[in-house]
């Protein structure tokens, strides 16, 4: 897989995150914070082994529509 930086938006760390990436794949890839509040994982539904989670604020899947 291939990655295509879309950018981050006013809010993101200049070095760090969020940041939006779209794939060769069709999909996108988003890079932010590790969730680690035990409330909010246990909300999400089906995460299978080889998946994971991260929060990004909304802004940034606007990106996505610039793709």
């Amino acid at each position: 897989m291939r990655l295509r930086y879309l950018g981050k938006t006013g809010g993101s760390d200049v070095d760090g995150c969020p940041a939006l990436y779209a794939t060769d794949r069709g999909t996108y890839v988003v890079q932010g914070k590790l969730v680690t509040d035990p409330e909010a994982i246990a909300d999400l539904r089906n995460v299978a082994d080889d998946e994971f989670y991260v929060e990004v604020p909304a802004d940034v899947l606007d990106l996505a529509d610039r793709a």
